[in-house]
């Protein structure tokens, strides 16, 4: 058994310095220390969630506001 370098990368493990044949079995050991550094640096880095609050309009500003139908004639 031997230990490699790795970091995961959109949720894919890549093992760096090190070339495993395919279907090699793999186990990974995350420290605790690497775990909450990690979940504390991913929650700093998120993405602000901005809310979008739409008011319905009445139904008749929506009429007024649609082009008229052109004539079949």
């Amino acid at each position: 058994m031997r230990a490699y370098p790795g970091i995961v990368e959109n949720g894919v493990v890549v093992v760096i310095g090190a070339r495993l044949p395919e279907g090699t079995a793999v186990t990974v050991t995350v420290g605790e220390t690497e775990l909450l550094r990690a979940r504390i640096s991913n929650v700093i880095r998120r993405a602000p969630k901005v809310k979008i609050r739409l008011k319905p309009q009445s139904p008749r500003l929506a009429l007024e506001q649609c082009p008229p139908e052109p004539d079949a004639d």
